[in-house]
């Protein structure tokens, strides 16, 4: 839907295993033809784009490897990267070439029911090569989200997952702690803070589930990391401490008022 109102002139083939998804895709205009399978889905294209939860990667590239055409470029938008520049080297041919794209767009919920055309706009998109890269690929890739309205950067696939992971990842596994851990009465007089905070526990648990395991040597470190500033806190809770308390909260809301206004700025530059 993003292609087709940034006007990028091509014909886009879809596939997915459920096949109402497909005729949701195709009744919405998202895609122009529904293959029936991953490999008749790359024949011809000049762009491949593995939109599958992480854990179908390495299966995702093996069945679409022999039929891909000279010059083509693979890219995803998985939420890791190690892993798939990894399958992507090992599985791939010479002929394909491949670029780690990661859009950082979107929301707890998923599908084509969600699907909206100015999803991209004003977004980051982070993209991982490494020394194997082609570089006219590269260039290719953040053209193709420049044009639906995003930023790009790049980042090593190896820094990716340490920095995604903690501003990602480990909010995710912190929403969904905070809802495990409440009693039903305590959930009974939740109010909109609490479902502000939790909004992302709403994601599809063998998505995040892959995402989780994918990385998990950096969100052991990040869950440590954040445990020792609760512990912190817990410190900070007696009487005598009450100023520093104070002075510790006014440094994180000044901190996410920075952030605040530093991304309306990403957004709107004029």
């Amino acid at each position: 839907m993003a292609v087709k109102s940034a006007g990028i002139p091509c014909r886009v083939v879809g596939y997915g295993h459920r096949r109402s998804t497909l005729e949701k895709a195709l009744a919405s205009g998202a895609i122009d033809e529904a293959a029936a399978g991953p490999v008749e889905a790359v024949k011809g294209a000049d762009l491949v784009i593995l939109c599958t939860p992480v854990g179908l990667f390495r299966q995702n590239l093996a069945d679409v490897a022999p039929a891909l055409a000279d010059g083509v470029i693979v890219t995803d938008v998985g939420s890791t990267k190690r892993s798939v520049v990894r399958h992507a080297k090992e599985l791939l041919p010479n002929h394909a070439k491949f670029v780690g794209s990661h859009p950082m767009a979107g929301s707890e919920k998923r599908g084509v029911d969600f699907a909206r055309a100015d999803l991209f706009h004003g977004a980051r998109c982070i993209l991982t090569p490494d020394d194997s890269t082609d570089w006219d690929a590269l260039n290719a890739v953040a053209a193709f989200w420049q044009a639906l309205g995003m930023r790009t950067t790049t980042l090593s696939p190896a820094d990716h997952d340490r920095l995604v992971c903690d501003i990602s990842h480990l909010p995710h596994v912190i929403a969904a702690a905070l809802v495990a851990m409440q009693t039903d009465e305590a959930l009974a007089l939740a109010g909109k803070g609490f479902l502000d905070t939790t909004r992302v526990a709403s994601g599809d648990g063998a998505l995040w589930r892959d995402i989780l395991q994918e990385n998990g040597d950096n969100l052991s470190d990040s869950i440590a990391r954040f445990s020792a500033r609760l512990i912190k806190l817990i410190k900070l809770l007696q009487p005598e401490k009450a100023d520093e308390l104070a002075a510790w909260l006014d440094a994180a809301a000044a901190r996410r008022a920075a952030l605040l206004a530093a991304k309306l700025k990403e957004m709107n530059p004029d």
